[in-house]
């Protein structure tokens, strides 16, 4: 879900269920969509990394920074490393965790000279690296919009600023990477773009804080942001409520059923898994009440239709959320997938 919102936004749309596929190694004979696969195989990667504590701690230094620029970049296709200058029309090529030699400007915005990156840096990371938990929530926002600003790499700030935000939120609020800011963002793309663009502004007047940039129009990024994070919060929260997930699962398990695509009982495997996390495959007779044999015909068929794995054949079984079936178990995840 990352993945998908947060290269929507770069104007990249790869449907979860191709994305799925590329995890997989499954990939389109079209070079453009296989690029775009490989794209979103990266990012994936790189959340991972995020997600199992390789930032935890150092999210917002200069090292963690070039790092997520250089695990992103050194998965991509050689055909997303290029960086083509909107006026000039000049093709440069993104280097992997390598900050910019060239001046930049997007928009509006003119970003800083290429000397005067790493300085900037170093003041973003005195600051952004020794705040308080409180102060992290709020300065998430602010981090974001100032990497951004600072424009480090000839590519990849965007993807970056989102993997950074997502870092420092699962670090400061324990999210498990249950929700993600990037869909809200990417749900309200052109306000999330324009106060981005409004955070560029110079200082309005002497009440307008005391830097170089805009104060006030800071203050209302942070507030968008923030209610950009409760908003998929309270999302998240609804559409994974146990008793409300249990019944979707059940009504599609009892549909896939109802034409034979699914042995009877198959549905109380499911809400075994569900709710115990993992079932040992010696438990699933007891639980379907029926003999061996068709406990493990039962679990071969949901294994097959993707929505059980387990990573060998004496281990557990758990659950799956296929991208395909996101729509049925956890509607407004993202869009339905057009045919």
């Amino acid at each position: 879900m990352n993945c998908y919102y947060s290269n929507l936004i770069e104007g990249h749309d790869t449907h979860p269920v191709d994305i799925e596929r590329a995890l997989k190694n499954d990939y389109s004979k079209d070079s453009r969509k296989r690029n775009l696969q490989l794209e979103a195989k990266a990012h994936i990667a790189v959340q991972k990394w995020i997600d199992g504590g390789g930032l935890r701690e150092r999210a917002t230094t200069t090292d963690g920074i070039r790092e997520i620029h250089a695990r992103f970049c050194n998965e991509l296709p050689e055909d997303f490393l290029w960086f083509e200058d909107p006026k000039s029309k000049e093709r440069v090529r993104v280097l992997p965790g390598q900050f910019r030699e060239r001046d930049v400007a997007v928009g509006e915005h003119v970003a800083i000279s290429p000397g005067a990156v790493q300085r900037f840096l170093n003041r973003y990371e005195e600051v952004y690296s020794s705040l308080s938990k409180t102060e992290n929530v709020v300065g998430a926002a602010a981090a974001h919009h100032r990497l951004v600003w600072i424009h480090p790499f000839i590519g990849g700030n965007g993807r970056v600023s989102r993997l950074l935000s997502h870092a420092m939120l699962l670090e400061t609020l324990d999210t498990g990477a249950v929700w993600s800011v990037a869909r809200g963002l990417a749900r309200s793309m052109e306000a999330y773009k324009q106060h981005l663009a409004a955070c560029d502004a110079v200082r309005r007047n002497d009440l307008d804080g005391r830097g170089h940039l805009s104060e006030e129009a800071l203050a209302a990024f942070t507030d968008f942001f923030l209610k950009t994070c409760l908003d998929q919060v309270a999302f998240m929260e609804a559409i994974m409520q146990p008793d409300r997930l249990r019944a979707r699962i059940l009504l599609w398990a009892e549909e896939e059923t109802r034409l034979g695509l699914l042995p009877p009982r198959a549905g109380s495997i499911l809400e075994a898994v569900l709710y115990r996390g993992e079932l040992p495959r010696a438990d699933a007779a007891a639980v379907v009440g029926a003999s061996d044999r068709h406990a493990r015909r039962i679990v071969s068929a949901l294994i097959e239709l993707g929505v059980l794995s387990a990573e060998g054949a004496r281990t557990p079984l758990r659950l799956v959320f296929p991208a395909a079936l996101a729509s049925r178990w956890m509607p407004g995840l993202f869009p339905e997938r057009i045919i």
